[in-house]
């Protein structure tokens, strides 16, 4: 899809304005998504004076779009401040009025959560390879990154943009590698906290699922902040989710945590659909030998007692943390690491997960 943006934005430079300049150099065009050949795209007016006479320049700029190869369809609309101010910026957080009905987006087919017992164990690098290798294998993937004290998706996507809301009240989200990706840390300075209560966290939550414009998506995987609080809560009483996949490292201290995880998704009814054990050994790139740092085979052995599928071992990676920190997911490759990848989502694919 980005070698279709790109050409898209190559012929909205052919389109010529009046004063000099064009569509890119005057940087007029907003929220430029691609999806299933579908070009949608906002053309921010100066003012609302003249956006009054621009709808000719919006017919040439859809018809550009909509005459490159691979574009089946094209959607722009016309935007501009009101009465001198900017257009309204919509606020993510706060107390939002309680959703009525089932919290899901109308395009989205699957749900998917990627929760653990605790932080560090990886399961934010889970969720954006798990996304990757999804949209590799042609689903349509939206990711949402639901750790809201703890946003990471920004940074492993590569994504510095912020989304747009051209009417203040629908979300535009970003996309890379395939990936329609939705998260607070693109609303805020990467240095800024997040301090917020319960009924922020909520507002948020329901904000970033029924307010973005998500688009038609076969999955949305969810990556669920670390623990059993508010967010796990909520998601679970009031979306669909078709199940979640729980995210360990060996040694006792995580699958203690893993447990209640595994405790807290029971008790909200929503099905297990396995456990991944991350960071499960390290091969040294030097004498090749392999180091259980966290232990040896406790993931395994929880699955076991639990009945539940075992569904990835994935080793300790310096390209795997090197491809999160750069914003190039490992499962982008063709590494050892993205084949695991890329064969997790394949057993997701065919077990009618997703």
């Amino acid at each position: 899809m980005s070698e279709i943006k790109n050409a898209v934005e190559a012929a909205l430079k052919r389109v010529e304005l009046p004063d000099g300049g064009n569509l890119i150099s005057r940087d007029m065009i907003r929220a430029l998504r691609v999806d299933q050949g579908v070009v949608r795209f906002v053309i921010e007016a100066p003012s609302a004076e003249m956006a009054q006479h621009m709808e000719p320049l919006r017919q040439v700029a859809e018809r550009a779009a909509g005459s490159v190869a691979g574009v089946t369809s094209a959607n722009v609309v016309l935007s501009a401040p009101t009465g001198g101010k900017a257009p309204p910026q919509l606020k993510v957080g706060g107390h939002a009025k309680p959703q009525e009905g089932v919290m899901k987006p109308a395009g989205v087919k699957t749900i998917l959560a990627i929760g653990s017992g605790k932080g560090g164990v990886g399961k934010s690098t889970v969720s954006a390879n798990l996304a990757v290798a999804l949209a590799r294998a042609g689903k349509r993937v939206g990711l949402l990154d639901a750790d809201i004290h703890g946003p990471s998706q920004p940074r492993m996507f590569g994504l510095t943009a912020k989304p747009a809301s051209p009417d203040g009240k629908t979300i535009i989200p970003l996309e890379a590698h395939g990936v329609t990706v939705m998260s607070i840390g693109s609303m805020l300075a990467e240095d800024k906290a997040v301090v917020w209560r319960g009924p922020m966290l909520m507002g948020a939550l329901q904000q970033m699922l029924m307010q973005v414009d998500w688009g038609t998506k076969d999955v949305l995987i969810v990556d669920l902040p670390p623990g059993t609080g508010d967010v796990q809560l909520s998601l679970c009483q009031k979306s669909e989710v078709a199940g979640a996949i729980v995210v360990s490292t060996p040694q006792d201290v995580a699958l203690l945590d893993a447990r209640k995880a595994l405790d807290a998704f029971a008790t909200l009814n929503t099905p297990v659909l396995g456990l991944i054990e991350n960071m499960a050994v390290f091969t040294c790139p030097h004498c090749g030998k392999d180091s259980h740092i966290f232990g040896h085979g406790g993931v395994v052995a929880e699955a076991e007692k639990m009945g539940v599928p075992l569904l990835a071992q994935l080793p300790i990676d310096l390209d795997t943390r090197l491809g999160g920190d750069g914003g190039q997911p490992i499962a982008l490759g063709d590494s050892a690491m993205a084949q695991s990848y890329a064969q997790l989502a394949d057993r997701l694919i065919k077990g009618g997960i997703v």
